[in-house]
């Protein structure tokens, strides 16, 4: 993905625009090292190629699946090596789904627990709440 595959340039406010990525998050994953710097102008201003709007949208579309910013890091090395396989990367995505499907079974525990603390309570105007009482343990 080095290689310009166009010669057109985003300004910093069109490519958020382009991929909905706020213009300080840009700047941020430049100075993360997530995107690469890009190219200035004459006048000092940001010049982004079609290869940055594809690396961010990339970023976008993998943080909307969960993958954190380090591991976002080692697809890209994976991407940018080019001699990773698509095993690996099959690993690292069954991986990062193990740990989605964990947080999607908490989130079931935590939405049962809760309904249940709804259902006891009947929103009476006394100061005993069995809500609180529940999460004393009481």
């Amino acid at each position: 993905m080095n290689v310009k595959q166009s010669s057109r340039a985003y300004g910093i406010g069109e490519l958020s625009r382009e991929t909905g990525v706020n213009i300080e998050t840009i700047r941020y994953y430049e100075r993360i090292g997530i995107t690469p710097k890009p190219d200035r102008s004459a006048g000092g201003n940001r010049q982004y190629s079609m290869d940055d709007l594809k690396r961010l949208s990339f970023v976008k579309r993998a943080r909307g699946l969960g993958f954190s910013l380090g591991e976002i890091r080692g697809l890209f090395g994976m991407v940018d090596d080019q001699s990773s396989t698509c095993k690996q990367v099959h690993d690292l995505t069954m991986t990062h789904l193990h740990v989605v499907r964990d947080k999607i079974n908490a989130l079931q525990e935590m939405e049962r627990a809760l309904s249940d603390m709804v259902a006891q309570c009947g929103q009476g105007n006394v100061p005993d709440c069995p809500i609180i009482d529940a999460m004393f343990g009481i």
